[in-house]
C-alpha cells in the first residue's frame, strides 16, 4: 500500500465528484450544508479552480490523496497566513472504502512535510468534531495535540457543532 498526495488539477474534478457522490451518506455528517450542484462534476470544478487560485496566491496547498495512484480523498492547508503567524488549518477526508487503513495518516504525514519543509509554516491546526475519534487519532498519530474546544465552532450538517482544537508547531517531533 502507497499513499501519496499531489497537488489538485481541474481534471481532478470528475474523479473527485464521483468519490464524494459515492460516499455522500458517509461524509455529510461532517460536511457544512453546500449549495445545489457542489458535489456535481461542475460544481467541482469550480471547488478546485478556487482552490488553484487561492493556491497560487499562496492561501492553501490543495492536494489530494492518492493510494497506489488512485484517488481516495482531499486533504488541503488552508488559511495559510504568512508573516509572523506563519499558520495553516488542515482538512482532508478519504473514500470510506479505504478509511481505517492509515491513508489519512499518511497523508496527514505528508502534508506536514509540505507545511514544515516547503511552505516554511511554522504551526498547523486542526479541528475535529467531538465524536470523531478516528480523526482525532490520525493527528495524535502525527504529533498534533490537542490545545482547547471550540464550542459551536463550524456550522456542520446545519447545526453549529463543537469541535476540538489541535495543532503541531514545525520543532515538535512525535
Amino acid at each position: 500500500m502507497t499513499v501519496t498526495t499531489r497537488l489538485v488539477t481541474i481534471d481532478d474534478a470528475p474523479t473527485v465528484s464521483a468519490l464524494y457522490q459515492a460516499n455522500l451518506e458517509f461524509l455529510l455528517p461532517f460536511e457544512p450544508v453546500r449549495p445545489e450542484g457542489w458535489f456535481g462534476p461542475e460544481g467541482q470544478r469550480e471547488v478546485l479552480a478556487s482552490a488553484l487560485d487561492r493556491h497560487a496566491r499562496g492561501e492553501c496547498v490543495p492536494h489530494v490523496i492518492l493510494l497506489d495512484g488512485r484517488v481516495v480523498g482531499r486533504i488541503t492547508l488552508n488559511d495559510i497566513v504568512r508573516g509572523p503567524f506563519l499558520n495553516s488549518h488542515l482538512g482532508y477526508w478519504v473514500s470510506q472504502d479505504v478509511n481505517g487503513r492509515g491513508v489519512a495518516s499518511a497523508a496527514t504525514a505528508r502534508m506536514i512535510e509540505v507545511a514544515f519543509e516547503e511552505q516554511g509554516l511554522h504551526r498547523i491546526q486542526a479541528g475535529t468534531l467531538r465524536h470523531n475519534l478516528a480523526s482525532q487519532k490520525v493527528l495524535e498519530r502525527n504529533g498534533f495535540v490537542r490545545f482547547g474546544l471550540a464550542e459551536k465552532y463550524i456550522q456542520i450538517a446545519g447545526v453549529w457543532q463543537d469541535h476540538i482544537l489541535f495543532q503541531r508547531l514545525a520543532h515538535d517531533r512525535p
